[in-house]
């Protein structure tokens, strides 16, 4: 009787264990051992392939995942195009004419698909490539976590509604808008060190080099010669966001902020008096913290409410439903 009582027991807590868990419990690195060895060095030799050939594509495929992520999970929505019965995210404000590496991902389902049909979703593609971006470019390495599935929707409204901080946000707005996500300042931080690559275009960064007071002023003026002043001049004019080593993951994004570098406005305001300041600063002197502190947080905005199990589906095609 006592056996049964304490069994009774001990099976309600791992019913209620297993109720309770979130579903990234479900999420494993070595989720494709078996049903899709190759898919590492499958998507890796395309990844590869794509930055040699352009540096900013590493850069833009880490913000394919971020964008996903932040919008209703990381379920690869960001790939939908627009069908009759939605309007998908790649239109909404943060992504219009900014995100990209569509194609890449497509090239990576297409190998990916000739190695395993129907297995891998393009959901953990996004999350591979974005590791896979960062290494190749110098950064850190980390076991990526798999076993997301794709959803069948996507929402242009839910990608416009301020769930992706802009690149006017204030401190405050960055810190809330990555905690509504489960991420914490520090995670914030370190995941906006991820701007040590890539480029923005002018008109994210006009006002900062025109307006703002807190920035070196030979480096304003620098910007300024290939980015006018009036606006729809020189709009899609790009900068590199880290103006020290544009195409190496290391640690001068959080130098150029010391200094007054920041291209855009919620770069610089990480080290502007408030309370990130002393983090910017451990991050500019400190590699092995950088890297560690921004693995952690690419590992946990992975783990944003993907869909498992027997949620969603494994898409043929990342640019439309099955």
């Amino acid at each position: 009787m006592a056996f049964s009582s304490s069994f009774s027991v001990m099976f309600v807590v791992v019913v209620w264990m297993m109720v309770g868990s979130s579903s990234y419990a479900q999420l494993s690195t070595n989720f494709y051992s078996k049903s899709c060895p190759k898919v590492l060095s499958t998507v890796e030799s395309v990844v590869k392939s794509a930055v040699s050939k352009e540096k900013r594509m590493g850069a833009s495929l880490v913000r394919l995942f971020f964008h996903d992520c932040f919008v209703n999970g990381c379920d690869g929505s960001i790939l939908l195009d627009d069908t009759s019965s939605f309007t998908g995210e790649k239109t909404a404000a943060p992504n219009n004419n900014s995100v990209r590496g569509f194609n890449v991902v497509d090239d990576i389902k297409a190998k990916v698909e000739k190695a395993c049909p129907g297995v891998v979703s393009c959901a953990d593609i996004l999350a591979l490539a974005a590791r896979d971006s960062v290494v190749i470019l110098g950064g850190p390495g980390w076991d990526v976590k798999l076993g997301r599935r794709d959803s069948k929707t996507a929402s242009f409204s839910a990608a416009n509604s301020g769930v992706i901080p802009p690149p006017t946000a204030t401190l405050s707005q960055l810190i809330n808008r990555f905690q509504a996500r489960g991420l914490s300042a520090k995670d914030m931080v370190a995941l906006s060190g991820a701007h040590t690559i890539g480029k923005a275009r002018c008109v994210l960064f006009r006002g900062r080099i025109y307006n703002e007071t807190n920035i070196d002023t030979s480096f304003a003026k620098a910007r300024q010669s290939s980015c006018p002043r009036t606006s729809g001049s020189g709009d899609n004019n790009l900068a590199p966001l880290d103006v020290a080593t544009p195409d190496s993951f290391d640690l001068k994004y959080f130098n150029n902020l010391l200094n007054k570098k920041g291209l855009l406005h919620s770069d610089q305001i990480l080290f502007n008096g408030g309370s990130t300041d002393s983090l910017v600063k451990t991050y500019s002197s400190n590699t092995k913290k950088f890297y560690s502190d921004f693995v952690t947080a690419m590992i946990k905005m992975g783990d944003i409410t993907p869909l498992t199990g027997s949620n969603g589906e494994i898409r043929m095609n990342c640019r439309k439903p099955n």
